[in-house]
């Protein structure tokens, strides 16, 4: 029960985006370049300045960075096997490859893991925000307004361009250096930070209520879901073998890689216009179908389960 009671806000906030987009028409595109150039930067600096840096970061950065570009080949090797364009590789990317491990994430794990647990799944959001930031953009800036050639020049441009991954450079500077900011500063910075996690959930609701189920691609959506709620876990587990931690942190590890798709992805997907329907869908429809496998997954890395 503690699990749907974690998700239940979740969904409420989908809703909320859902129902105001149907009621007002709202421009999502603007809305989405807000939240990306104008909140989430300062979400990146207060993650990065606010949690300390240590040596363990070595081995979850490396953790993080192999599953994402594992599951990235996974994916380009599938569409060059079907034969999709690089929008569609693209936008098939941002549904597969990156976790939704902040607001879904860090509760579940509070939950069944304690303080402990806790404070790992805070590191892996850090990390996963970090990527997200750079990875994560250049795959929707290369998706974006695809032609028969691309710009490699001018995809990194766009990357270059956007303020996120500079926030989370600045706050790490200003941590190694032990700038001190008093809470004069870090309130508000913190507050608008904070604000974007509600704003980002928020549009995809109203991404969402935009969508018809005639515009659902339904196999593209079952590869994606497949390989960000069942092959990810199972790479998961295949790496964290290799890791010296404890035991404990590897089933960590293993939940978190099992999680829905990012909410930052829409996001992205609405601002370069990289297939947004496809990846809001896949977004809200694996929150939904993880609501079945992630208490599979609790049940098979040995986590005890009220279910």
């Amino acid at each position: 029960m503690q699990f749907f009671t974690i998700l239940l806000p979740i969904f409420c906030i989908f809703i909320v985006g859902f129902i105001a987009q149907k009621a007002l028409r709202f421009d999502v595109a603007n809305l989405s370049k807000m939240s990306l150039y104008v909140l989430s930067p300062f979400l990146a600096f207060k993650t990065f300045y606010t949690h300390t840096l240590t040596i363990d970061y070595l081995y979850y950065i490396l953790y993080i960075v192999a599953l994402c570009f594992i599951l990235i080949g996974i994916i380009s090797l599938w569409c060059l096997i079907v034969k999709y364009n690089i929008k569609e590789r693209c936008a098939m990317i941002l549904c597969s490859c990156f976790m939704n491990n902040g607001n879904y994430g860090t509760p579940v794990i509070l939950v069944f893991f304690g303080a402990v647990g806790f404070e790992l799944a805070v590191i892996m959001m850090v990390l996963q925000q970090f990527v997200m930031s750079t990875v994560g953009i250049y795959y929707a800036a290369k998706g974006s307004d695809y032609q028969d050639t691309v710009s490699q020049k001018e995809v990194i441009m766009k990357v270059v361009r956007m303020p996120v991954a500079y926030g989370a450079l600045l706050g790490i500077i200003f941590q190694l250096c032990k700038v001190s900011l008093s809470p004069a500063v870090l309130t508000p910075i913190a507050m608008i930070g904070d604000s974007s996690i509600v704003v980002i959930m928020i549009i995809l609701g109203m991404q969402l209520a935009k969508l018809t189920v005639k515009q659902l691609e339904y196999s593209k959506l079952f590869v994606a879901l497949l390989v960000r709620m069942v092959i990810s876990p199972i790479i998961a587990l295949a790496l964290v073998y290799f890791m010296p931690i404890e035991h404990m942190y590897k089933q960590i590890l293993i939940v978190l890689a099992a999680m829905p798709s990012a909410a930052n992805t829409t996001l992205l997907s609405v601002q370069f216009n990289t297939k947004p329907e496809l990846v809001s869908s896949a977004t809200f429809v694996s929150t939904i179908v993880s609501l079945v496998t992630l208490p599979i997954v609790l049940w098979l890395t040995g986590v005890p389960t009220p279910f």
